[in-house]
């Protein structure tokens, strides 16, 4: 049997799981046929898929890209990630034995993520857990839904800088877990909800990514001391304060950074 639309789709997300694709990545419809060793067709049909469950967005003229969330669309991410996973643990009865092994089995191989230097084995694993612990807590199709959720805050989480330590956000799961196993969903839930948004709280999402200047702007800053050195007083008072400062042994200030003018 060929490739499917499924399998494309599928390789898809577990890439960005793996944040080996990055954000507003173009995916060239002839590219990815040649890659999977299947039509074009096949290859639109996954994308398309990807395009309705919001992972992926087309343009007529520069075809297919991964997206790009603006802040709004990551606050409404975790907002809704909130919902899906905080309902999923509230009330919930102790985990039977085969749940508990498999999420055991999944923090195993989380804690040797870590200590390997594989980025993406490490980073699909992190965001995995949550799909992982949807499933265990017998919500297959929300378990579906939180996939594409949790692959398009791993690129918030690329597009807005993510300061959010790997390590911490394995010992959070292993808490939850723990909370889970002894039959105390109350706090598995505000342990899960303190996860989230410590998760969100590592974005810069105050950064004006969308001001084209921002980086130049940002790094054209005037230094402390350069300030000073654009004086607003009467040519004829800078003239003489010019004359006297060569004179003297104290070194002119520093000339303004272009930044100033931006």
């Amino acid at each position: 049997m060929g490739t499917t639309a499924t399998d494309i789709s599928q390789r898809i997300i577990d890439a960005v799981l793996a944040q080996k694709l990055a954000p507003g990545t173009r995916l060239g419809e002839q590219q990815l046929a040649l890659l999977f060793d299947c039509s074009r067709t096949i290859v639109r049909e996954a994308l398309t898929r990807l395009a309705a469950r919001g992972i992926v967005t087309v343009s007529a003229r520069r075809g297919w890209y991964l997206i790009a969330p603006s802040r709004d669309e990551a606050r409404e991410a975790f907002e809704a990630r909130r919902v899906i996973e905080l309902g999923l643990i509230r009330g919930r009865r102790p985990l039977d034995k085969p749940a508990l092994t498999r999420l055991r089995k999944h923090l195993a191989q989380e804690k040797a993520a870590l200590r390997g230097d594989d980025v993406g084995a490490r980073s699909f694993l992190l965001g995995d857990f949550h799909v992982c612990l949807a499933e265990c807590l017998g919500n297959s199709l929300l378990a579906d839904t939180l996939r594409d959720y949790t692959a398009r805050t791993t690129l918030i989480a690329m597009l807005y800088q993510s300061s959010h330590d790997a390590a911490q956000s394995c010992q959070e799961h292993v808490a939850i877990v723990a909370a889970l196993e002894a039959g105390d969903a109350a706090r598995a839930e505000a342990l899960m909800a303190e996860h989230l948004a410590s998760v969100q709280a590592g974005l810069q999402l105050q950064t004006p990514t969308d001001d084209p200047l921002h980086q130049l702007r940002q790094a054209l800053t005037p230094l402390p001391t350069a300030a000073a050195s654009v004086s607003t007083a009467p040519k004829s008072t800078r003239a003489r304060t010019a004359r006297a400062a060569a004179l003297s042994d104290t070194p002119d200030p520093a000339p303004a950074y272009l930044g100033a003018l931006l």
